[in-house]
């Protein structure tokens, strides 16, 4: 059985599995946390919201991607790539406090792609932060 899970195909089918399972949790915590509804905007047609989630489905992808890297076993690449998630989940909130002049939320949710545009930016760059410090380790 051990030569079964040493098989790459097989690491790679449940590196992968694994991977798709923590982007649905994480996309559907991040729906939570957003006063719009991701996938009704998406589908209304609303770019600026496509932006803001392509991002953040960008950057949990990046992350678990440096976790893989990183990581023999499948359990430390989901603790790595949780931690990873948990931070760019902070990143995010702290882009909605650091712009006291409007709020990201409801610039998303009107529509301004200058805004998701910028949520899109910083979900994807806070990635490549975040694995660069996963892949020091």
């Amino acid at each position: 059985m051990e030569e079964l899970f040493e098989n790459p195909f097989i690491q790679t089918a449940g590196q992968y599995s694994v991977a798709v399972l923590a982007l649905i949790v994480c996309l559907t915590i991040f729906e939570f946390l957003t006063p719009y509804k991701n996938w009704e905007e998406i589908k209304a047609g609303n770019m600026a919201v496509a932006l803001a989630t392509g991002g953040k489905i960008f950057g949990v992808a990046n992350i678990f991607h440096f976790s893989i890297l990183h990581n023999d076993s499948i359990l430390l690449m989901s603790v790595w790539g949780a931690f990873g998630f948990a931070l760019l989940m902070l990143g995010y909130l702290i882009f909605e406090f650091l712009t006291p002049m409007f709020k990201v939320d409801e610039e998303i949710e009107n529509g301004n792609k200058a805004v998701g545009f910028i949520a899109f930016v910083l979900s994807t760059g806070l990635s490549f932060v975040i694995g660069g410090g996963i892949n020091s380790m």
